[in-house]
């Protein structure tokens, strides 16, 4: 299995992403999770391979969500978060004034 996915990001939700196959680009994800989603922003194009390693989701699920919908939708992390990184964000907002 070798895919050429397409990742974008949401402007609406931190942590968001839409994984599509390159050669298809947005034509099978339905106008309803468009909506929801935001206007996509591309955030990278990826290899997937058996093996290769991603943040939130197994290759293998990904890839069987783009062979059966035509697209991936990564939600954010919940619950799970890195406290570390959480008190970084924290401090961030804080100076930044958010």
């Amino acid at each position: 299995m070798k895919i050429i996915c397409e990742i974008y990001r949401s402007p609406k939700e931190e942590g968001m992403y839409l994984y599509v196959k390159k050669e298809e680009g947005l034509s099978k994800v339905p106008d309803e999770l468009l909506k929801m989603f935001g206007k996509p922003q591309q955030a990278m194009v990826l290899l997937l391979t058996p093996g290769k390693k991603l943040a939130y989701a197994s290759v293998e699920k990904v890839a069987e969500n783009l062979e059966e919908k035509g697209f991936y939708l990564q939600m954010p992390p919940r619950g799970d978060r890195d406290p570390d990184a959480e008190r970084v964000r924290a401090l961030n907002s804080k100076l930044s004034g958010r």
